[in-house]
């Protein structure tokens, strides 16, 4: 888990890719928290990504850095806890120009049932599951 948590703390920002009805949509992302042992994203409960999610949670994140790229299938999972909401607020203080823990639309989710796989040109790619 913490080497998904440095590459994309490392490519600052990756593509998450979630479903709507049958039409896969993608769009760049920038936020990534660990808090109690598990790794959380963030977004607003108003957006298109939200009400994807809470259709079908399953989500794939890619992102490229320093030659290599990695790609993480996993469900996304609401944690609706304030202390969550803090805590990736706490970490992205430039979020809260546009998010409180307590405005009804923040939202944190966290990977669940995570499939990662690393590659780069001419390496082997790098499997794992957390």
């Amino acid at each position: 888990m913490k080497r998904v948590y440095d590459f994309l703390k490392k490519a600052n920002v990756y593509y998450l890719a979630t479903v709507e009805g049958e039409v896969p949509r993608v769009r760049p992302f920038g936020t990534i928290n660990e808090f109690e042992g598990k790794l959380y994203i963030q977004t607003g409960k108003v957006k298109p990504t939200s009400k994807q999610l809470a259709s079908n949670p399953k989500a794939e994140i890619c992102a490229f850095c320093e030659g290599e790229w990695i790609r993480v299938a996993c469900e996304l999972v609401e944690d609706d806890r304030f202390e969550a909401r803090k805590s990736m607020l706490d970490a992205y203080p430039n979020l809260r120009s546009m998010y409180d823990e307590n405005d009804g639309n923040t939202q944190v989710l966290y990977m669940k049932n995570a499939v990662v796989s690393i590659c780069g040109f001419g390496k082997a790619p790098v499997t794992f599951e957390f």
